[in-house]
């Protein structure tokens, strides 16, 4: 499995990436052939003074992809709800294929 974490706008600290390193990490107990692991972490608006937090993950695996985008105060929040919806949508893929 791939993992890209990128920033735009801005540069992660450590304790950041590692909190998403830490969550990715269990991505595999979900979905075992998954190839690649995208997530892209942007400030939104960074002209006002409200600047919003985004965060999507892209992941692929074969013959499908997943995608999910969260807007919120924080990083951490964006991330962990946009986790939260990808792993819903595994579950759900998981459970319609049959092989």
């Amino acid at each position: 499995m791939n993992v890209n974490i990128q920033t735009v706008h801005f540069d992660a600290d450590r304790r950041l990436i590692e909190h998403i390193e830490r969550k990715l990490a269990k991505i595999r107990g979900f979905f075992e052939r998954i190839t690649a692991v995208d997530v892209f972490l942007k400030v939104d608006n960074p002209a006002h003074h409200i600047k919003d937090k985004v965060a999507e993950i892209r992941i692929q695996v074969p013959q499908h992809n997943f995608f999910v985008k969260q807007v919120s105060k924080s990083f951490e929040e964006s991330f962990d709800n946009a986790f939260e919806s990808v792993i819903t949508q595994i579950k759900r893929h998981k459970d319609r294929r049959t092989y």
